[in-house]
């Protein structure tokens, strides 16, 4: 039992960064209808702009903020620079210049930097909390859940309760109409890349120091994972976002825990093949109404 709670604590710690990750792709998909398959490499460039500024300031908090702001930087940058030149009668052009700026990125970052791979600090200890004999959560996990949960429920008031929220989601849903009634779309695409860039570099930044270390490839698998999660939720759903991470992060953490670390990926597999079979457009996806 001991073990059982463990597990499923740290389950939740890693399936809130997954969940914040998958967030990043339902934006950009609600935003412009994108898969962004950049992602990762967009947030290991704000990563590294973190470990410079940490390296530079001797401050992780410095670092912490810097690797938002050069996510929201890099979002406006390959919006405006590269995707709004792409054309938009085919769904594959998006993704394939987004493949090509993966290549460009990970290969500048390895002309600079290297392959070699960079530990990072954390400001908290990761070692886990003894509750009456059992460890739990480690304080560094208490934080991850912690600016997770946050950044969430940010988000969430900003769609709901702001105007800029409502023209953004405006802009998604109903782009003609918007530019009716006075709504830039162009500029809410724009806040929507770099909502979504941030909201990634951030996962990212999490989640680096709790694995092998920074390096060009280091967002790889968050991506592969985090795309798993909201192909599990729904690209149409940010709560789905949130409720997938969790599961899947649960899910590998108890496959790993009980069965080892290289049967983790297939559960994920079987997840989501079983949740493509059933439900193609994922668990919590908004339901099609046919109109007579």
């Amino acid at each position: 039992m001991d073990r059982l709670l463990f597990l499923l604590a740290t389950g939740l710690a890693r399936g809130a960064i997954f969940a914040l990750f998958a967030l990043s792709l339902v934006l950009i998909w609600r935003a412009a209808r994108i898969v962004n398959f950049a992602q990762g490499a967009m947030a290991v460039v704000a990563v590294y702009v973190a470990f410079a500024v940490t390296g530079l300031t001797g401050s992780y908090w410095a670092g912490f903020a810097s690797a938002i702001v050069a996510g929201a930087a890099i979002g406006f940058a390959v919006e405006r620079g590269v995707m709004r030149f792409a054309p938009h009668d085919s769904p594959l052009s998006g993704v394939i210049i987004a493949i090509g700026l993966v290549m460009v990125l990970q290969s500048a970052l390895g002309i600079l930097f290297g392959a070699t791979v960079r530990p990072m600090e954390v400001p908290f200890d990761e070692r886990p909390i003894v509750i009456a004999g059992v460890p739990v959560l480690s304080p560094y996990d208490l934080f991850v859940l912690v600016v997770a949960v946050a950044v969430m429920a940010a988000l969430g008031v900003l769609f709901t309760r702001t105007s800029l929220g409502l023209q953004l989601r405006a802009s998604a849903f109903a782009p003609e109409v918007s530019r009716l009634l006075g709504v830039r779309v162009s500029r809410m695409l724009t806040i929507g890349w770099m909502l979504s860039a941030a909201v990634a570099a951030l996962a990212a930044l999490l989640l680096v120091p709790t694995e092998l270390g920074l390096s060009p490839h280091s967002t790889d698998v968050l991506f592969v994972y985090a795309f798993t999660v909201a192909v599990v939720g729904g690209l149409d759903s940010p709560p789905g976002a949130l409720l997938g991470g969790l599961v899947v992060g649960v899910l590998m953490s108890l496959v790993t825990g009980y069965l080892g670390a290289t049967v983790a990926p297939i559960a994920v597999l079987v997840l989501l093949v079983v949740v493509l079979l059933v439900r193609p457009g994922g668990i919590f996806s908004a339901r099609q109404v046919r109109q007579a």
